[in-house]
């Protein structure tokens, strides 16, 4: 299973989920990036192929390849590939839809109702880094799907458990906007203020996937940041104190589909 490793920061190493010869996962921090781009600051990759390099006394070049992304304000669970097979099956089950994404999100309003499904038509706008909810009629609208479940508030925020059924650029910050229900901190998408560390209360707390070689699913879970908002929004989600009524279950997902074994 995982080595395990505590951090904060831009270049500390952030904790691993899992581990094995074909895969790796982190719970990336946030404010981080996924992968290098254009500001040319950090990157959770470049920083994987550094610590595998020296942890494993690699003399030669590093292969970590990233079979999806996670946007830089958000933390949680992120997949990274050690082998070129794992990460060609990999992203095929991202693209086929073969997992089951669970995000959680601290809002800065309640949802309509307690559990229920988002239903918007998205459009990017490339220039902005933003995508924004249309009529359907829209040139080059997308549809774009998610189940929610509100699990916990507290005085100012709520906690709603997100599940994936598309994936569109910013969606579930785009979705959440268009519903009246702005992620805290997300000033992109009309949070009052920032986060201090630059990142959003987005948290991609678990996934399931199949093993890109192995006839088993992955079932990740990745820990809270530690922040009094995540912390208290948790506490109230486990005592169910917040939230009077048992909630209905989230919406039955996708079987998700293995892999037939093969040799490493």
């Amino acid at each position: 299973m995982g080595r395990k490793s505590t951090v904060s920061g831009q270049n500390s190493i952030p904790p691993i989920l899992y581990e094995d010869n074909h895969v790796l996962v982190i719970s990336k921090p946030p404010g981080v990036l996924s992968q290098g781009d254009r500001t040319g600051d950090s990157s959770t990759l470049e920083l994987m192929k550094a610590f595998i390099k020296k942890r494993d006394s690699k003399p030669g070049h590093v292969f970590l390849g990233l079979p999806h992304r996670l946007d830089r304000p958000a933390s949680g669970i992120l997949v990274l590939a050690k082998t070129s097979k794992a990460l060609s099956r990999l992203a095929a089950s991202f693209r086929n839809r073969d997992v089951r994404k669970i995000y959680w999100a601290a809002v800065s309003a309640p949802p309509p109702e307690k559990s229920g499904t988002l239903t918007h038509w998205l459009v990017r706008n490339g220039a902005q880094n933003k995508s924004r909810a249309v009529p359907s009629s829209h040139p080059n609208a997308r549809e774009a799907i998610l189940h929610y479940t509100l699990r916990a508030a507290s005085d100012r925020y709520w906690l709603l458990e997100i599940e994936l059924v598309t994936g569109r650029h910013h969606q579930i910050r785009a979705q959440l906007a268009a519903a009246g229900c702005t992620i805290r901190g997300d000033v992109k998408y009309g949070a009052r203020r920032p986060n201090l560390d630059g990142g959003i209360h987005l948290h991609a707390r678990n996934l399931q996937i199949p093993h890109p070689v192995r006839p088993k699913v992955l079932n990740l879970t990745a820990p809270l940041p530690n922040d009094p908002v995540w912390q208290a929004l948790s506490s109230a989600c486990e005592t169910e104190s917040s939230v009077p009524e048992r909630l209905a279950p989230m919406p039955h997902a996708p079987a998700i589909r293995k892999f037939p074994e093969e040799t490493p």
